[in-house]
């Protein structure tokens, strides 16, 4: 890949990356909201609203989904390193490459089959929510996996972003 190809995949991945620090933020703020009004509702009013709790969990699921592939990105997310440190050099790297074969492999299936699964319940609606499809209460499984397969080639291309400490909430190795 050329120096300008990668630095354009580069900012892709990087705008990708953002925009899901961003969506998974604002969702995170939006249950934090979303609970204290059910507090307040039941406990003050005496009578509960019947959104907020399956508004938090789908809110908490979009928040999993996106913020795990942003972790995966910045290997922030359940990386256990201590049998690969073990390993001479060439070993290290190819249990790497296998690793990210691997993610690449579970992303392709993450999209495949939560398309599947969207297009199947696109037709029912979430009972608190009667006009939101249940479809689109899965896409988070479909864009998740497609942030990680983006990430795994990223990795596998011009590989991994740049740990240069201009990230606050990446550690620098």
């Amino acid at each position: 890949m050329s120096n300008s190809a990668a630095g354009i995949f580069r900012r892709v991945t990087d705008a990708v990356y953002w925009t899901g620090a961003v969506i998974a933020c604002v969702a995170l703020v939006l249950v934090s909201a979303v609970i204290p009004w059910a507090v307040y509702t039941r406990y003050v009013l005496n009578s509960a609203s019947s959104w907020p709790e399956p508004m938090a969990v789908l809110l908490t699921v979009g928040i999993t989904f996106i913020g795990s592939a942003n972790c995966y990105r910045q290997r922030i997310h359940m990386n256990m390193t201590v049998g690969t440190d073990l390993l001479p050099p060439l070993l290290r790297r190819a249990s790497l490459f296998l690793s990210e074969v691997l993610m690449g492999v579970i992303a392709i299936f993450m999209v495949v089959w939560g398309l599947k699964l969207v297009q199947t319940t696109w037709g029912n609606s979430v009972d608190e929510f009667p006009w939101l499809s249940v479809g689109i209460t899965y896409l988070p499984i479909v864009v998740s996996g497609a942030m990680m397969l983006l990430f795994v080639i990223e990795r596998l291309t011009i590989g991994p972003p740049p740990r240069d400490g201009a990230d606050a909430h990446v550690p620098v190795e």
